[in-house]
């Protein structure tokens, strides 16, 4: 069921021209422009100096999600070149089993030039230092709307798995609005110093400002950090089309939030730091996840945050009380990490639970992510953003960031 009122996107607009979107990121990455707001203030400062802004006693939690190279090249044998863009496993379900995996899977997948593939097998041969005699095939088992089903399965003399396949043969998946080919330096520019879980098919982009020295400083100052971890999908470039945002359909992305980060936050809220929307997404989603265990048995509980949840819950449990729920469900069920899904929509009118700072890139108009910095900190959006394009910060996912507050007079 979706709100009634519409969410105009147009009123999400603002001009972005092609020379304000960074295509590459500066050569330190932490010496990025810091766009500070606060109160209805706006300073900047330099990115190396963030610890200056954040409170005393934060708790800063990012998304250590790692890029894989999910974008595959196949040729028919008419030379037609088919595009094969991995988005999610279907199965194994499970990232890890499924990258894991040396005996094939199947995933969601995106494909390019996808009228010149319309049946039989297509095959990738290599032959390398890593890979000996390797054939890669793939084979579309259905189609539902721009994404198909395909199956994976590889023969090899040796026991290979998915991942080490596409790191030997895949492409990292910059994105499209940098309008440029993927090359080598992104491998590395493109992931953050944290990424430790493979799984996303684009950067948790506010984490690519930080460097060990900064993580360095922010532990010196009794900054203390947590991380989660959420797979960006495909649908975090998707533009929203609809003039009535409402009607804009969110993706699902899977989650996974430690039982120890769960404790911090407890312990700490009302100083939490969220690096980039992911992680924004992630928090919050926990709140209305506690709302489902206190409702659910054990073997019932509805782990999946749907899109418009937020707007339909009228309840007056706190968030402790919330994500203590959690606490007690996975002591139960001797798990140490909470696995679940969200479809969140966070947009204007949203109250937010367990978030009180966000680091945040600049994102692009009339987004679902504009919309989540609306739901933040209100109607100085429009200043927070006629700042960054007047004051030369750069755009997007290579581009500056910023530290927002937030507020409570939205």
């Amino acid at each position: 069921m979706e709100p009634t009122s519409p969410l105009l996107i147009n009123d999400y607009d603002y001009a972005l021209t092609d020379e304000r979107i960074a295509k590459y990121p500066l050569p330190q990455r932490d010496h990025s422009k810091l766009l500070l707001y606060a109160d209805g203030q706006i300073h900047e400062d330099i990115f190396y100096n963030i610890g200056n802004h954040l409170p005393q006693n934060s708790l800063l939690i990012y998304n250590n999600t790692r890029v894989i190279q999910a974008r595959l090249v196949f040729h028919k044998d008419s030379g037609a070149r088919i595009e094969v863009f991995c988005l999610e496993p279907l199965s194994p379900r499970d990232y890890a089993l499924s990258l894991g995996s040396t005996n094939g899977c199947t995933w969601k997948c995106m494909i390019g030039n996808s009228k010149k593939w319309k049946e039989g097998q297509l095959t990738i041969t290599i032959n390398n230092d890593k890979l000996h005699n390797l054939q890669l095939h793939a084979e579309r088992l259905s189609t539902t709307g721009n994404t198909s089903e395909i199956q994976f399965s590889w023969t090899t003399p040796e026991q290979i798995s998915f991942a080490e396949i596409l790191d030997a043969l895949g492409e990292l998946p910059i994105p499209p609005y940098l309008n440029r080919p993927t090359e080598e330096s992104d491998k590395t520019t493109y992931q953050t110093v944290y990424s430790r879980i493979k799984g996303s098919v684009a950067a948790p982009t506010a984490g690519l400002h930080f460097t060990q020295a900064v993580l360095d400083d922010l532990k010196q100052r009794g900054i203390q950090t947590d991380e989660i971890t959420l797979h960006v999908g495909a649908g975090t470039f998707q533009p929203v089309k609809t003039a009535d945002a409402n009607q804009h359909t969110m993706h699902t992305e899977i989650i996974a939030v430690p039982r120890k980060a769960i404790c911090n936050i407890i312990n700490n809220l009302g100083n939490i730091v969220a690096v980039g929307t992911t992680s924004v997404r992630t928090l919050e989603s926990l709140y209305y996840i506690g709302l489902h265990v206190a409702k659910s048995r054990d073997n019932e509980i509805n782990l999946h945050v749907d899109q418009f949840e937020p707007y339909q819950q009228h309840t007056h449990v706190g968030t402790k009380e919330a994500l203590q729920n959690i606490i007690d469900y996975l002591d139960r069920t001797n798990q140490d990490t909470l696995h679940a899904e969200t479809q969140i929509m966070i947009k204007p009118s949203y109250t937010f639970h367990i978030i009180d700072y966000m680091i945040t890139n600049f994102h692009q108009p009339k987004s679902t992510l504009l919309l989540l910095v609306s739901a933040f900190i209100g109607d100085d959006w429009h200043a927070v953003y006629d700042y960054a394009l007047t004051h030369d910060f750069r755009f997007l996912s290579y581009g500056d960031s910023s530290l927002l507050k937030k507020n409570q007079k939205k």
